[in-house]
């Protein structure tokens, strides 16, 4: 069985979105929304047999299976508390910018049984999950401390770098660990004159003294998406620009030895956003979506708010 969804915003990441959505098994693009008549031509080359239409507000949902939102930070809890009433919706990171906002689109969508998945791309890479199975099986021993450093991406003027950026991180953390920090504090400030703090520093304790340092920056003249995990006998870095060698783990025989012996092992290379879109075609057919039950954006949002 092939779901027909219905994209809303051709923007940046829409056609990112779109083209995991066309490549899959489960899906297929019925209509795109967006405001722009350059960005709805961009996408009538793309998706010919597609419907193009100006407005959500004209989207026959009677045929739709699953709404993707990909538009501004600032429309997304009115379009996803307008499209769960009737269907299944992926909506872009963050999902709202309050937990109030949050907690109302959760229960539109337990009111009316559709399901509400969000994209945090990192949680579904194969790097984040080899990760996970580390600390789950404590191969190497208590996890210590976890560095990330996100850094360039576009400026947005809706939401500020942690919004923006640190969502990713959040979301990586609770997915990890399965927990929310019990001390939280953060420094954000402008590099550039813009309206958003594009650089933030945020320093995250959980229960057993694990401690993290997160640095978000739009502003740096190269991408990075390094994250580095301490463990007691190891240290794993992934960094999810590597083509094929995103996890690198480096383990020593000894506590006071420098030397480090460099492991490489085979990872999951899927496109994340792939691997969410097959997670949500399992979903639907088998009505469950176990990652996003439990309070997960909830908690993430929450921890978004105090940050």
């Amino acid at each position: 069985m092939t779901f027909n969804v219905a994209l809303i915003g051709y923007g940046y990441w829409g056609p990112k979105l779109a083209r995991n959505i066309q490549n899959s098994d489960d899906f297929t693009i019925n209509t795109v929304v967006d405001k722009s008549k350059k960005n709805l031509d961009i996408a009538k080359k793309t998706f010919p047999s597609s419907k193009l239409i100006n407005s959500y507000k004209k989207v026959d949902i009677s045929k739709i299976d699953l709404v993707v939102i990909s538009t501004p930070t600032k429309t997304h809890f009115e379009l996803a508390n307008f499209f769960l009433k009737y269907t299944n919706v992926l909506v872009e990171k963050p999902l709202a910018l309050s937990s109030k906002n949050v907690i109302k689109l959760e229960k539109t969508s337990a009111k009316n049984k559709n399901k509400l998945f969000v994209d945090y791309p990192f949680i579904f890479s194969g790097s984040i999950r080899f990760i996970k199975d580390i600390i789950k099986k404590k191969k190497y021993g208590k996890l210590l401390e976890i560095e990330s450093f996100r850094e360039q991406a576009p400026i947005r003027y809706d939401s500020n770098v942690i919004w923006d950026l640190g969502v990713h991180d959040i979301s990586i953390l609770r997915y990890l660990l399965d927990s929310n920090p019990i001390k939280i504090n953060s420094f954000k400030y402008n590099t550039i004159k813009t309206k958003q703090k594009d650089t933030a520093y945020i320093n995250l304790e959980y229960k057993g003294n694990l401690k993290v340092f997160i640095k978000n920056s739009w502003i740096s003249p190269i991408k990075i998406r390094t994250i580095k995990f301490k463990f007691d006998k190891a240290i794993i870095i992934c960094d999810e620009n590597e083509g094929i060698y995103k996890i690198k783990v480096y383990t020593k025989s000894n506590f006071k030895s420098s030397i480090y012996k460099l492991e490489l092992p085979e990872i999951d290379l899927s496109e994340p956003l792939f691997n969410l879109i097959k997670y949500i075609g399992k979903s639907i057919k088998n009505n469950k979506n176990p990652i996003f039950e439990k309070k997960f954006n909830i908690d993430i949002t929450r921890i978004l708010e105090k940050l």
